[in-house]
């Protein structure tokens, strides 16, 4: 199964290790470093059109992890995965 996160960016849910919240998250001290790295080595995939909501964290066979940036909520997002399962 696939999951739109926005911006026609679709996501294998089975890829998929976490979906954050970004405005919570961002406030912790380890998050913003684990960002602000992902984004030092070009690893920030951006899905939006508007401001960032969210943003998924997801393995990749060539990459240790990539993180995408979603308009759309967290909670919208797990809704999403839920309604497929």
């Amino acid at each position: 199964m696939y999951l739109h996160i926005g911006n026609n960016v679709m996501l294998p849910e089975k890829h998929i290790i976490g979906v954050f919240d970004l405005e919570i998250t961002s406030q912790s001290k380890r998050t913003s470093e684990f960002l602000r790295r992902a984004e030092d080595e070009s690893l920030v995939i951006d899905a939006c059109e508007d401001i960032p909501k969210s943003f998924l964290v997801c393995d990749h066979p060539y990459h240790p992890q990539l993180v995408y940036l979603s308009e759309l909520s967290s909670q919208t997002l797990q809704k999403r995965m839920e309604e497929q399962t």
